[in-house]
C-alpha cells in the first residue's frame, strides 16, 4: 500500500499576505500534476497578494504550482504543477466498498516529517462534520490512523491499494478521531473544479442523513437498495417545502438514480440541474410516492 501511493504524496506550503502561512500534505491524482488538499492547507494562496504555491515531491523535487480551484463546503481543493513534468500519480478508488474494521493507512507530512506513515481501521462510516463554510460535510470517514498537524490534504489508503479518502480533521480533546473525506465525494468536487473552477450546486433545501432501509421495510415498499437518507429538516420557502416534503421522508431517488448515501445526494445536486425539473422519489409511512420540483442555486451557507 505504501510503495503504491507514497510516491504520489506532496507537501504543500504557501506564504500568504500579512504573515499568512499555509503548510500540509497532498496528494497526486494524474501525472500531468494536478494534486488534491485541503482546502483549508490552501486558504492563504486565495488571499490578495498570496504568493504561488510551493510544492515538494516525495523525492525531493521542489515545484511551483498555481490553485486550480477551491471548494470550502467540503475542505477540498485543487491545485497543478506549473513545469512540464511526469510525476507519480494515485488512483481514486470507489469508498463505498469500505466496511467497518477495514484496515487503513494515512500517509503525509505531520509536524514537518515527510512521508510519515500511520495505520489504523475505519471506525465508521457516513459521519458528519461542519466545514469552514458552516455546511455539514457528509459522508465522512473516520478512523484510528494516527493524524497530526500536517497530515491534513493527505491521502487514506485502504487495504486494496487505492486511495479511498483526504484526510481533514482531527477532534480537538478526543484520542484517536480522525477524519477524512470519501472518495467518491472528491472525485465529484475534483471533476467541477476541472471543469468550472468552483462546484456549482442546486438546491432543494433540506437537511438529510443516511439511513438503513430495514429489510421488511424494504420488502412492503418493495424497495431493493438498503440505505438511502433520511430528511431531518426542511427549509421554509424551499423547493422542497413547496412540494410538502416533510422531516422524516426518506429520499429514495432523484430522477430515478437510487440516493444511497449522502454523497449520491451532493452528486445530484448537481449544477446542470438548477433550474430543470426534477423528480424526488421519497418514502413515508412506508409507502412510495414522487413529487417534482424546481431546484434553485444553492445560497452560501444552506444545507442540500
Amino acid at each position: 500500500m505504501v510503495d503504491r501511493i507514497g510516491p504520489a504524496v506532496v507537501r504543500l506550503d504557501v506564504a500568504g499576505p500579512q504573515g499568512r502561512r499555509g503548510s500540509g500534505s497532498g496528494v497526486i491524482v494524474s501525472p500531468d500534476g494536478l494534486i488534491v488538499t485541503n482546502h483549508h492547507v490552501v486558504a492563504a494562496a486565495m488571499q490578495p497578494g498570496a504568493a504561488r504555491l510551493a510544492v515538494t515531491t516525495a523525492d525531493g523535487r521542489r515545484l511551483g504550482a498555481r490553485l486550480v480551484g477551491a471548494d470550502p463546503d467540503t475542505d477540498l481543493a485543487l491545485a497543478r504543477v506549473d513545469e512540464n513534468v511526469t510525476l507519480p500519480a494515485a488512483a481514486l478508488g470507489d469508498s463505498k466498498r469500505l466496511r467497518r474494521g477495514q484496515l487503513v493507512v494515512a500517509i503525509g507530512n505531520p509536524l514537518g516529517f515527510e512521508s510519515t506513515v500511520t495505520a489504523g481501521v475505519v471506525s465508521a462510516l457516513g459521519r458528519s462534520l461542519r466545514a469552514s463554510s458552516g455546511r455539514l460535510v457528509d459522508d465522512l470517514i473516520q478512523t484510528d490512523a494516527a493524524l497530526n498537524p500536517g497530515n491534513s490534504g493527505g491521502p487514506l489508503v485502504a487495504s486494496h491499494g487505492e486511495v479511498v479518502g483526504i484526510n481533514t480533521a482531527i477532534i480537538q480533546g478526543a484520542q484517536g478521531i480522525c477524519f477524512a473525506i470519501a472518495a467518491n465525494t472528491v472525485k465529484h468536487v475534483l471533476g467541477e473544479l476541472v471543469r468550472h473552477g468552483r462546484v456549482r450546486r442546486a438546491w432543494i433545501g433540506i437537511a438529510a442523513a443516511q439511513t438503513a432501509l430495514p429489510a421488511r421495510l424494504r420488502h412492503l415498499a418493495g424497495v431493493a437498495q438498503e440505505s438511502a437518507v433520511m430528511v431531518a429538516s426542511v427549509e421554509p420557502g424551499s423547493p422542497a417545502a413547496g412540494v410538502g416534503i416533510v422531516a422524516g421522508d426518506v429520499v429514495l431517488a432523484i430522477d430515478g438514480r437510487p440516493v444511497t448515501g449522502a454523497d449520491d445526494l451532493v452528486r445530484s445536486l448537481s449544477g446542470e440541474r438548477i433550474g430543470r425539473d426534477t423528480a424526488i422519489e421519497i418514502l413515508r409511512d412506508g409507502g412510495r410516492r414522487t413529487v417534482s420540483l424546481v431546484p434553485r442555486e444553492r445560497p452560501q451557507r444552506a444545507a442540500a
